[in-house]
């Protein structure tokens, strides 16, 4: 269900493919007002080639960027189970081993950053979430050569609508994760 670069230094953590999104086209972030935002900041902070993600055959490539979800399926009122994260966990982890060049992760949401932070406690990565507070824009070291988190609001319809999220905001954090990479290749 992921989608993406390969060998993507910047991973981004998605909730679950949306009813009207990812779940009907095929692919994650493609085809809804989610995916919108997000693929426009991606474009303009050069981590995709074009501005807009509307079917699984529309050309988007990302660049040095791989996205993935949690969750496979679209859950009731995006609101996925704690038992459902756990049975999708095997595949997260899977795309997780393959991604072995990944600097800097971005969760979209407290539940993506909770499920990430729960995979790391649980491999011994870090030994608590307790040290790690959701907030939009907050930058976390988690292990020693392990990759930073950087979190984000998802842009989600609800978040975006009330402007909880704001393109601008989340273009910064795009930027942000590449003036990281940038300054690590140094």
């Amino acid at each position: 269900m992921g989608f993406g670069d390969r060998n993507a230094k910047l991973l981004i953590i998605g909730l679950a493919p949306a009813a009207h999104g990812g779940n009907r086209t095929g692919r994650i972030f493609t085809g809804d007002r989610s995916a919108d935002f997000l693929i426009r900041a991606l474009w303009e902070t050069g981590f995709a080639n074009q501005t807009e993600s509307k079917s699984k055959n529309d050309g988007l490539q990302l660049i040095d960027a791989y996205m993935t979800n949690p969750v496979r399926c679209a859950p009731p009122d995006n609101k996925p189970t704690p038992g459902e994260i756990l049975t999708c966990r095997p595949y997260l982890l899977k795309e997780l081993a393959l991604l072995r060049g990944v600097r800097i992760v971005v969760p979209l949401g407290a539940i993506a950053f909770h499920a990430y932070l729960s995979i790391l406690k649980d491999g011994g990565l870090i030994a608590s979430r307790a040290a790690f507070r959701f907030a939009h824009g907050a930058l976390f070291e988690t292990h020693p050569g392990g990759p930073c988190v950087l979190a984000s609001y998802h842009p989600s319809q609800q978040n975006t609508s009330t402007g909880r999220l704001t393109a601008a905001m989340l273009r910064d954090i795009f930027s942000e994760a590449r003036r990281l990479l940038d300054a690590a290749e140094i």
